[in-house]
Formats: C-alpha cells, sequence, structure tokens
C-alpha cells in the first residue's frame, strides 16, 4: 500500500522544502444527516471507519470502496510539528490539492477556513490555531451531487454508472500537506514567456514584505541565464527578467527554465517553458509553425482510484501511452486534472487542454455565476504557468437554454487574466458569438466516406452541417463554415476480451474485429488530417471507463490495438502542416 500512498510532492510549480504529507490514514465517517457539527465532530478523537488519504470513500484505494450517496463525510488525524515550526512568527498553512465540494477545516477543533468547489487545490493559514507538539486536524465535506447547481462533470447522479456517467467522487482526492514559512513569504507568481523578447514577465505576489530584497535567478540546465534583484516596496510586483539565452518549448524539444525566487528566508522553485501560440486563418501555430493538434479526449478515470491516479508513474504512462500511439495532446474533459499529470506534460511536450466538470452544473441558471466562476478562475490562476496547456474550455454540450451572458463573461474573465492561449466557449454544441477563438464541433458520424465528404465542403467556401444540441435525443443542427476542430469523434465500441453480457456502452455499433477498427480509425483519421481547413481533432478515447467501451486501452490500461499501426496513422504530416 506504501506505493499508492502518493507521497511526491504535489505542486511542482510552487516547490518549498519545509513541509509534512498528511496523506496515508485517517479517521473518518459519514455524515448524511448533517448532524457532525451539532454533535462535536469537529473535536472528535475517532470516528468509526478508516479511510487512506488522497483516494475518495468510493474508490477501492482508500480501503472503503462505499458507492452510496454520500451527502456528508468528516476526516480527522493528528499531526506532530516540529518545534521550529511553532517558534516566532512562522506561519503554517494546510493545502488540499482537490476535496469535493464543500470543504471546512477545523484545527483543535477551531474552523479555519472553508471552500467551495469539487476540482481546485486550496489552502487555508492555521497559524493561530495551531499549538507545540500534537494537533488535530479535522476535515468536513458535503456533497450533492444530484444538484443542479453542483458542477460535477461525469460522476453519476443515479445510484450505479450508467452510460457515459460513471462512480462518483466524495470527500477529499488529492493530497494533503502542511507547509511552513516565515512570517514574510512569497504569496504567488504568475510567469509570462516573451519569444519575441526573450524573457519573462512575472507579477509576484507577497505578504509583509515590504522593504526587503526580492531575487529572481533564472536557470537552464544548471547555468544561470537570468537574474533579478528589487525592493519590495508593496506586496504586488511586475517585472521582466531577460533570459541571455533562447530554448524553446515544443512538442518535440520541450526545453524548460528552472527559477528561484528568494525572500529572506522564504524559497520558492518553479519552471516555465518559452513558448508562443497564435492562431491564423483557424490554423494553430507553435513558435511560428502551423501544429496539427492530434489530441485525445482523456476522461481521468481508474480503476483503484476512480478520480485519483494510483501512482505518480501511472500519470506518466497515460501520457506515453497516448504519444505512443501518436497523439501530441489531449483533452483533459469535464475534470481538472492534478498539478503533476500538468507537470509531467509540461516536461514531455504534451498539449492539453484545460477544461472544467460542468455537467451537473445548470448554466442557465443564475446558481452558476456563484458555484463555477469563483472555481474557474482558480483554476486560471493555478494552471496558468505551465507551458503544456494551449487552450482554455469551460464548457462542454450544455443545454439549449444556456445563458448567453455568463458564456460571455466566462470569456471575458478568462482573456483578461490570460489572452496569450486559444478559448472555447462550449465545445462541440451550441457556441455564442464572440466567444470563441476555435469553432469546434463533436461528430461520431462512423463511415469514413461520408465523414470526409462532410467537412470537405469547407475547403470549397461551404458551411458544413453540425449539431447545436441534442438535448432530451432531440437534435438540433445549423451549419459554420469557421469549422476547424472536430473536438470529438470516432468513439468505435470495442471490448478487447470479446462479449461480457452486454453491460457495454459505446458510440454506434460495436466495430467487428482489430482490421475492422483499424480501417474504419484510418479513414477517419484521414479524413481530418488531409483537409487543409481542418487544424485539430479529438479522438474519443484514451481508455474504456467502467460500461464505456469506446477506448484505445481497456480501463485498466491494455492496448486493443497495436501503438505502432496506430501512430503511423495517427502522426503522418497533415494538409496544414506540409
Amino acid at each position: 500500500m506504501e506505493k499508492n500512498l502518493r507521497l511526491e510532492y504535489p505542486r511542482p510549480q510552487k516547490v518549498r522544502g519545509d513541509y509534512i504529507m498528511l496523506n496515508g490514514e485517517w479517521d473518518f465517517t459519514i455524515d448524511n444527516d448533517a448532524v457532525g457539527i451539532d454533535r462535536g465532530y469537529a473535536t472528535a478523537e475517532h470516528f468509526d471507519m478508516k479511510i487512506t488519504v488522497p483516494y475518495c470513500p468510493e474508490s477501492k484505494l482508500s480501503g472503503l470502496e462505499i458507492k452510496d450517496f454520500m451527502y456528508g463525510v468528516w476526516y480527522t488525524r493528528t499531526v506532530t510539528l516540529p518545534e521550529s515550526w511553532t517558534e516566532g512568527e512562522r506561519r503554517t498553512f494546510i493545502n488540499i490539492g482537490a476535496c469535493d465540494y464543500i470543504t471546512r477545516v477545523f484545527v483543535n477543533g477551531v474552523e479555519v477556513g472553508m471552500h467551495r468547489g469539487g476540482y481546485v487545490s486550496f489552502s487555508f493559514e492555521i497559524t493561530k490555531a495551531l499549538k507545540a507538539g500534537e494537533n488535530r486536524i479535522t476535515v468536513y465535506v458535503t456533497d450533492d451531487t444530484k444538484s443542479d447547481a453542483v458542477p460535477s462533470g461525469k460522476q453519476s447522479d443515479r445510484e450505479g454508472s450508467y452510460g457515459c456517467f460513471y462512480t462518483r467522487t466524495t470527500g477529499i482526492w488529492q493530497s494533503v500537506w502542511l507547509e511552513n514559512t516565515p512570517y514574510s513569504y512569497i504569496k504567488s507568481f504568475k510567469m509570462t514567456p516573451s519569444v519575441a523578447d526573450t524573457s519573462v514577465h512575472i507579477d509576484l505576489r507577497t505578504a509583509a514584505a515590504e522593504g526587503k530584497t526580492l531575487i529572481t535567478t533564472v536557470y537552464y540546465d544548471g547555468e544561470m541565464v537570468g537574474n533579478d534583484e528589487r525592493e519590495v516596496k508593496w506586496d504586488n510586483l511586475s517585472y521582466t527578467v531577460a533570459l541571455s539565452e533562447e530554448y524553446l518549448w515544443d512538442t518535440d524539444s520541450p526545453c524548460l527554465y528552472d527559477i528561484t525566487f528568494e525572500l529572506g528566508e522564504d524559497r520558492v522553485d518553479s519552471y516555465f517553458g518559452l513558448r508562443d501560440i497564435a492562431l491564423r486563418d483557424g490554423v494553430t501555430y507553435l513558435n511560428g509553425r502551423p501544429v496539427f493538434q492530434r489530441l485525445i479526449l482523456d476522461q481521468g478515470f481508474y480503476p483503484d482510484g476512480i478520480y485519483t491516479a494510483p501512482s505518480d508513474e501511472e500519470l506518466i504512462n497515460d501520457i506515453t501511452r497516448t504519444m505512443d500511439m501518436g497523439f501530441n495532446g489531449a483533452r483533459l474533459h469535464e475534470k481538472v486534472f492534478e498539478e503533476r499529470f500538468l507537470y509531467h506534460a509540461d516536461r514531455l511536450g504534451y498539449l492539453v487542454w484545460g477544461e472544467y466538470p460542468n455537467w451537473g452544473l445548470n448554466v442557465a441558471k443564475e446558481s452558476a455565476y456563484k458555484n463555477m466562476l469563483p472555481e474557474w478562475l482558480e483554476e486560471l490562476c493555478r494552471d496558468y504557468n505551465h507551458p503544456s496547456i494551449i487552450g482554455w474550455c469551460p464548457l462542454n454540450e450544455t443545454q439549449r437554454d444556456i445563458d448567453p451572458e455568463f458564456v460571455r463573461y466566462l470569456y471575458n474573465m478568462t482573456k483578461a487574466y490570460d489572452p496569450t492561449r486559444l478559448f472555447i466557449d462550449n465545445s462541440g454544441w451550441f457556441h455564442i458569438d464572440g466567444t470563441y477563438d476555435m469553432y469546434d464541433v463533436h461528430d461520431y458520424l462512423g463511415e469514413p466516406d461520408k465523414f470526409r465528404e462532410k467537412y470537405w465542403v469547407l475547403t470549397r467556401g461551404e458551411a458544413a452541417e453540425c449539431m447545436l444540441d441534442n438535448d432530451e435525443g432531440s437534435r438540433k443542427t445549423g451549419k459554420s463554415d469557421e469549422i476547424c476542430f472536430v473536438s470529438e469523434f470516432g468513439g468505435a465500441r470495442f471490448i478487447l476480451d470479446g462479449d461480457n453480457g452486454g453491460d457495454n456502452w459505446g458510440y454506434g455499433k460495436q466495430v467487428k474485429d482489430i482490421e475492422d477498427f483499424i480501417a474504419r480509425y484510418k479513414g477517419l483519421v484521414d479524413a481530418l488530417l488531409d483537409n487543409p481547413k481542418i487544424s485539430a481533432f479529438c479522438y474519443t478515447q484514451l481508455t474504456d471507463v467502467e460500461q464505456e467501451m469506446n477506448g484505445l486501452y481497456t480501463y485498466d490500461r491494455r492496448a486493443k490495438f497495436p501503438p505502432e499501426r496506430m501512430a503511423e496513422i495517427t502522426s503522418r504530416p497533415a494538409a496544414i502542416e506540409k
């Protein structure tokens, strides 16, 4: 079990050396009647169950595998702090990688913070609630997947899984750790590289640091290539560091610079990639080079951990499995992926789209503003510095009564914080004018000849037919001459081990055998690679997930089709790259 405790440092872009990992055994209980506060659970020393964090109670790796609805859950454990942590004016923070959905944290019975949202990392300062020696950490989480005010992604709103909805995740599902800093410390930093100037612009926030000196040093392969030293006049700094040597981040050469920030006794290590993204006439350019986005749909589910990968190695493996079949990136679908996944994508030159689990949330209601926008901004802030992220897409296949003002706000909010990346408002269906850079469509037509002709009309200056929505099985279609990204296609149901009794789901008819699948796959992929008006596709999908059998790999990650044959089809030059 030790190998599954996820003890690696969870936040590679903001590394500090003084921390205590809290993954492992916690006491746990279910509180569906919301009586825990009144019964004093915030100060309880024991609960009736044990759970292994960071795995959700629904998962095998948690040690529980409870699949019922859990509307409230409690966790508690003790931790003994080093004497140095509580001496003088040092600060201590609790960090939680992700916890679904509303989280309240107590330290020694004192509430130290509340967070709404199930997918993005958050932290609270707990200094004033601590005492020397042993301290009790208690976490209370409420979650209602059935509520249309709660973004839940692909989590099932029924007792069991069905169609493309899978086992729920309740409570903590990413790493928990404590971190100690000096009184004056670095809070956050936003790094914007410039290829044109061979520099990196930094917006950095500190706390209680006026009059102190901030030192920034940039390295490449161990050699210093940039530095800056300045006095902190206020807690918000904005400055540019020139780089003496240029090493571009690209898919075939993912060069990364190391960067260190020092503020008195506080030191934070990070990294960034020097790269430039542009879109012209529907074609994506990376560092001035046209690049066809050959993406896979990755839903980030695991048989034993549900939302949580069983190891850091498996995060890497899902990327290399994809690359082995010729893809250069992924849509990180209906989920906010953990920071270590993005770190490995950065290292490996893997292009990704940052998305959000909007399914389950009624985006026609005003509650969407409260229950999505704050966490979407948290995602932008947390993940902005990752060079692998090529675009943002907050919504996927929303209902036809979507609030257009909500979509415009999402677009304006995202572009205000990050004007450097591509943006798609609502993947696949109903686009709002003026709120997207790429016009994408979803199309599961499984007949290669018809599929080719359907989009070839774009090359003649004609509009191609596309689906606008599919509410309650009632399809509405339209036409567009802006289509440049087929962001879901394929989805051929194939069961590697033969018939499993019919308890499976997939798009269209099940293909007969491996050769039948490969012929269909080649026909569909060729139709898009050959089309000079198409610059990106996303194949559905990387793996099977529970009953859904559309994967190129099984749920336990066995290849259904020879990777080398798939790579030959997927990776050949596209029309826009010639």
